[in-house]
């Protein structure tokens, strides 16, 4: 699925729909999770139709086992080797906002 190809909605509603289909694999119905989660069945069927909040969603994930799907969403970011040697140890304080070349340009605060 190429997702920047999708519209914000429809990567929700894509979201929404796995999220039911992972709860009806484990079998449980919306109330159950609802009352799993401490969240309103109003809260699990927003979220099952594209809508909701993202804390909600994690408390969803953490309910039906799969919180660790999170990573796969948003890896962790990992430093190159060549980045680490250039930065000899500081420590990253700001972000220039800049597109461009993967190392820090020679006037950057790092």
């Amino acid at each position: 699925m190429d997702l920047y190809s999708m519209t914000d909605q429809a990567i929700t509603a894509e979201l929404g729909q796995r999220l039911r289909s992972l709860r009806l694999r484990r079998n449980v119905t919306q109330q159950q999770l609802a009352t799993a989660t401490t969240l309103s069945l109003n809260v699990i069927k927003s979220l099952e139709a594209g809508r909701g909040k993202l804390s909600s969603l994690i408390a969803v994930l953490r309910e039906l086992e799969a919180l660790q799907e999170l990573d796969n969403c948003i890896p962790e970011p990992a430093v190159s080797p060549l980045q680490l040697a250039r930065m000899q140890g500081k420590q990253r304080r700001r972000a220039s906002g800049q597109r461009g070349p993967q190392h820090p340009p020679e006037d950057s605060e790092w």
